[in-house]
């Protein structure tokens, strides 16, 4: 074992591996390896400029056991502290990690030939694996770190599991429909983690052990820091992968969408309507189909003959527009033998180019191609942004793939199983990178999908396709919270779900409303969903262009009947109400990395109780929400920490640092408001 300092930075070498142990940030450490000669440099998610570059370095003697027969005197240590985080070397090669001289992460020591533990080392496990791949440049690596007991882990990003701590969970490091690896995590031990790799593979939160495995990769690139509390542990987390711009005051409001407006006549009709009773949408959605087909990317002319003249009238009303953009290139597009020549699509190593079917025969872009960037961008917006669009809805930007088989896929620069987790982000950039440059004014586009960084993007993200019950309704509360930990700030969801059978149903209009409520008090209030039953006509027998596929049913305010009308509009003038509030709350998470709905345990690090609840939660500092997640329940328990806390229903004060039970209508989530 071989140890150096490098300009701050903790090197050691072993076995035919380099390590690197730097200052990243405030109270922060960078750590990398590699089986090559060199590193590859990418920063992947830490793309800001870290305040600290370094660190306190030692290398001495060891003084503890080494195995059988070792001397001490053969071997080094190292050691290297940057603030309140401090990390060691052992003579084995075994990092372990320190805040404030207290252990809180530690690699697993069970290794051949002894490292800590005399009674471990016929084990023979490794705690960095690399293997190297048959055919190919790149390795698998698998990374273990021993289990703490009692520890609770959240953040990740975005899984439809019912667990919003994830320790004894396993997590697919792939991206899906409903599903966004964002592979950053708090820990109730004072850290928070960054698996800076989008490699796909998995992560194991054992209770005897952690394990991260990239299936391809070439370094190991994780980054670690360790702080007071979970806000400081999401500032330094966002000091070095970017913060959310300022979210526009004009988009706090309502979003309008359904599937799907099938003419710009309709739109007009809907807004005009809205207008008409003195209902202020902020933004209306153009969903998919619109197009003549996939990939072609512009209006069917037939059923938007001019969508200019639909833009400026939605402007005359204060109304943005944003339209649906899929990834994917049906054969039959004009743009599809263009960009398969040029080698602006995904490749498939094996079998036919398909990588996608939904209505149609598909391939999807590769926006790792700066030709691909430039070629979708001046599609769009010859087609799109020159008209007056005003944002882009880029669904399907995982992306969908009609078989999860990355080992089929490769794009310009790496095969996709090195590099495919942050697809949705690069996506996402051959948007935003260009409109920054045409437009004045913030970037806000909506995707399904991201990565870690994927905040400094204007990326609002949505929890993706899901059931229409209360079930998943109760997810996506843990969902969004680990999503706002991950660093995504900007997350919403489709209002009473995606997948709805019959909006006549009561049973469903309940839980419409339970969530219409939960959404008032979030990032961003949207009204979307595919609404059952499917009994409109399509508006023409092609097979192709805006007026084929089918439509969902009215997913306006005023479609659920008069009663649950006049809830929903009773909860929009609150949200309208608190508009000022909901700005800081922008402010603050473009400042710290704050996300505006946040975990029990953000607000009160100290409180044991909160790091235990998953079904509330707290609207920025002064809000406490407690959505309602069964059916025909009309009242809940709600934990309140120290404190005074009023009720917004009826002005009750309740003192804090208990549970209490409230009433909850039909017409009332219970919010309450703490008091100074």
């Amino acid at each position: 074992m071989v140890f150096t300092s490098d300009n701050g930075a903790l090197v050691f070498k072993t076995k035919g591996e380099t390590v690197r142990i730097e200052a990243w940030g405030e109270n922060a450490l960078r750590v990398r390896a590699t089986m090559f000669p060199k590193f590859t440099d990418r920063a992947w998610a830490l793309t800001e400029k870290p305040t600290v570059t370094k660190g306190d370095v030692k290398i001495g003697k060891p003084t503890e056991w080494c195995g059988d027969g070792c001397n001490p005197d053969w071997h080094e240590v190292g050691e290297i502290t940057n603030g309140r985080i401090k990390a060691t070397v052992n003579f084995a090669g075994v990092m372990s990690f320190f805040r404030d001289g207290k252990l809180i992460l530690r690699e697993d020591f069970r290794s051949y030939g002894g490292t800590i533990s005399k009674d471990s080392r016929c084990l023979k496990t490794v705690n960095r694996a690399w293997k190297g791949l048959y055919g190919a440049t790149d390795y698998s690596l698998d990374v273990r770190f021993e289990g703490n007991d009692g520890e609770k882990i959240f953040g990740m990003g975005q899984y439809q599991y019912p667990y919003m701590n994830l320790k004894g969970c396993t997590l697919e490091l792939a991206q899906r429909n409903s599903q966004a690896s964002v592979p950053f995590l708090i820990s109730n031990l004072g850290y928070g983690f960054l698996w800076n790799n989008p490699a796909v593979g998995e992560v194991t939160f054992g209770s005897n052990i952690t394990r991260w495995i990239a299936k391809a990769t070439k370094d190991m690139d994780y980054w670690i820091t360790a702080d007071e509390d979970p806000k400081k542990i999401e500032a330094n987390y966002t000091s070095v992968t970017g913060h959310s711009p300022m979210f526009p005051e004009s988009l706090m409001g309502l979003w309008q969408c359904k599937l799907r407006y099938r003419t710009q006549e309709e739109v007009l009709e809907v807004a005009r309507k809205y207008k008409a009773e003195g209902i202020k949408i902020d933004q209306i959605v153009i969903d998919f189909f619109h197009w003549t087909v996939q990939g072609d990317w512009k209006f069917d002319k037939k059923y938007w003959p001019d969508p200019k003249a639909m833009v400026d009238e939605l402007h005359s009303m204060g109304i943005k527009v944003i339209i649906s953009v899929w990834p994917s290139v049906d054969r039959k597009s004009e743009n599809f033998y263009p960009m398969m020549e040029k080698g602006l699509l995904i490749k498939t190593e094996r079998g036919a180019a398909q990588t996608y079917d939904y209505q149609g025969d598909c391939v999807e872009i590769d926006p790792f191609n700066p030709e691909t960037v430039k070629y979708v961008w001046e599609k769009c917006k010859a087609n799109y942004y020159d008209y007056g669009i005003d944002a882009f809805w880029l669904d399907n930007s995982e992306p969908d793939l009609g078989v999860y088989d990355f080992d089929n896929l490769r794009y310009y620069d790496a095969p996709a199983l090195e590099v495919s987790n942050i697809y949705p982000q690069m996506y996402s950039r051959v948007f935003y990178d260009n409109m920054e440059t045409v437009r004045k004014g913030e970037v806000v586009n909506l995707l399904r999908c991201a990565w870690a960084g994927s905040q400094k993007y204007g990326n609002v993200v949505w929890s993706g396709d899901i059931p229409s019950t209360f079930e998943s309704f109760a997810t996506q509360l843990k969902a969004g919270l680990n999503m706002g930990l991950a660093g995504i700030a900007w997350w919403t969801t489709d209002i009473g779900g995606f997948m709805t059978d019959d909006v006549n149903d009561p049973d469903f209009r309940q839980l419409l409303i339970r969530w219409y409520q939960f959404a008032v008090y979030s990032a961003v209030l949207r009204m979307h969903g595919d609404r059952g039953p499917y009994n409109i006509p399509a508006l023409d027998d092609r097979d192709w262009g805006g007026g084929y596929l089918h439509t969902g049913q009215p997913n306006e305010l005023w479609s659920y009947g008069e009663d649950n009308y006049k809830i929903m509009r009773h909860y929009y003038d609150i949200r309208i109400s608190m508009h000022d509030y909901i700005k800081s709350l922008y402010k603050e998470a473009s400042e710290n990395g704050s996300p505006l709905i946040r975990t029990m345990f953000y607000e009160f690090p100290k409180d044991e109780k909160c790091w235990d609840l998953d079904d509330q939660y707290m609207f920025g500092s002064e809000y406490l929400c407690a959505p309602i997640f069964k059916l025909n329940c009309f009242e809940r328990e709600v934990y309140l920490p120290a404190g005074r806390w009023q009720l917004t229903s009826d002005s009750t004060v309740f003192e804090g640092g208990k549970t209490v039970t409230v009433k909850a209508p039909i017409e009332y989530m219970p919010v309450f408001r703490r008091l100074k």
